[in-house]
């Protein structure tokens, strides 16, 4: 644990409600301020996923909006260290000046939760660890975290990097904070690893499959030898959506993302379309520039973006998913597919804690778990948001507990007593 010179002099009231740090020092006074009161803290950076979990009731605000910056960054070591609430786009933007990015492509809720275009901060992004189309080829968000810094429930700075840092309980703690949703640690930094940006990059576009059939692709290209990075699909009913001058073909959208050198692009592009014999079925291959606008929409859930749905995420094993689907269709949902079939994104129009009780149920069955993102306050205060077996919940109470002591982190925000 380290402690920041308490000396420093800072212009904040840490009697006001909200608190907008721009200096560490700022950050450490105000968390030991409220351990000492016991005054629960909402952690919030821009926002944009603020209404994913429980609302809260706390008697303060820490917004991490105003701590921002690039501390450093080294192209040519594939890293980049920021201060947790740096924009997502100024690190997209700086990063695409070196032809590199965040190759976990965070899930952008902007659309959906109206946020003006918002992706929100860093620190967010890796707090609730919401990932994109190549996860089954990267890794999620938190396999980029290299390092961070942040202070626990008491002020006690807590510095992770270098090596595998472990706590108490014997976790990897990086592995701990990402999906945590600012419950166990505020972060003041993040060192991530960073990738270079392919020179090449088409879609495989197969309209018209039934289900079955576009998981069947689907699977086959993951599981071959010409490392696609995306297996997307969409039903008959989102076919719409998307308008791109060479998409003429209607019906279900199964689309298969190739990157790499614009040789290499080709002749796999070409290999697959052999060896999943597709060349008797509607074709489309998306270019470049069409593959980045298609593959963006995504990341934006831009087909729940125009509905006001509820919707929900729930990730099983592909082998799952067919079967999953044919037991929920009493809920008419609209869905789509990512992960090669193994990430399914729900929109439902009327939502119950019933219901939701209901799906995850039938999602535990298929050995996966549900996730609720976007639902009435209503239902948020008497239905859980997130979906864990009462081991771990005993495990997490005691991460907690090591972590936030008084739970003043975000309390409740994704488990109740937690």
């Amino acid at each position: 644990m380290e402690e920041i010179n308490q000396n420093s002099q800072t212009s904040q009231d840490f009697n006001a409600e909200i608190l907008e740090p721009k200096e560490e020092v700022e950050i450490q006074q105000f968390i030991k301020h409220c351990f000492k009161k016991n005054l629960p803290i909402e952690i919030v950076g821009n926002k944009t996923k603020q209404s994913i979990g429980k609302k809260l009731q706390c008697a303060k605000t820490l917004s991490m909006s105003q701590f921002s910056g690039i501390i450093d960054y080294k192209p040519e070591e594939l890293y980049i260290t920021v201060k947790a609430g740096t924009p997502l786009k100024t690190i997209q933007d700086k990063l695409k000046e070196n032809n590199q990015h965040l190759a976990f492509e965070p899930t952008n809720f902007s659309q959906i939760f109206k946020t003006n275009s918002n992706e929100g901060t860093i620190g967010g992004t890796l707090s609730c660890n919401f990932s994109g189309a190549r996860r089954f080829k990267v890794g999620s968000a938190r396999d980029h975290i290299l390092g961070f810094k942040g202070f626990n429930g008491k002020g006690e700075k807590i510095k992770s990097g270098g090596t595998v840092v472990k706590n108490v309980t014997g976790y990897d703690i990086s592995k701990l904070v990402t999906g945590s949703f600012g419950t166990l640690l505020v972060l003041t930094e993040l060192t991530l690893k960073v990738l270079p940006l392919e020179s090449e990059t088409q879609t495989i576009i197969v309209s018209g499959l039934a289900l079955e059939h576009g998981l069947a692709v689907m699977g086959s290209a993951i599981s071959s030898s010409n490392d696609p990075s995306g297996a997307i699909f969409y039903p008959s009913n989102f076919r719409k959506e998307f308008v791109f001058n060479d998409l003429t073909h209607k019906g279900s959208i199964t689309a298969i993302r190739v990157e790499g050198t614009k040789i290499s692009v080709t002749q796999r592009v070409e290999n697959l379309i052999n060896d999943l014999v597709l060349k008797d079925k509607n074709l489309t291959i998306l270019d470049n520039i069409q593959s980045e606008i298609f593959w963006q929409d995504t990341r934006a859930l831009k087909v729940f973006a125009k509905k006001e749905e509820n919707i929900l995420r729930a990730v099983v094993p592909p082998s799952e998913t067919l079967n999953l689907l044919n037991r929920i269709k009493t809920f008419h949902p609209n869905y789509f597919l990512d992960w090669g079939g193994s990430l399914i994104w729900i929109g439902i129009d009327y939502l119950s804690s019933q219901k939701i009780e209901q799906l995850r149920q039938r999602i535990l069955d298929a050995n996966g778990y549900l996730t609720v993102i976007k639902s009435p306050i209503s239902i948020k205060s008497s239905s859980e948001t997130f979906t864990i077996d009462p081991i771990k919940f005993k495990i997490s109470q005691n991460i907690k507990k090591s972590f936030d002591p008084k739970r003043i982190f975000n309390p409740g925000k994704m488990y109740t007593g937690i």
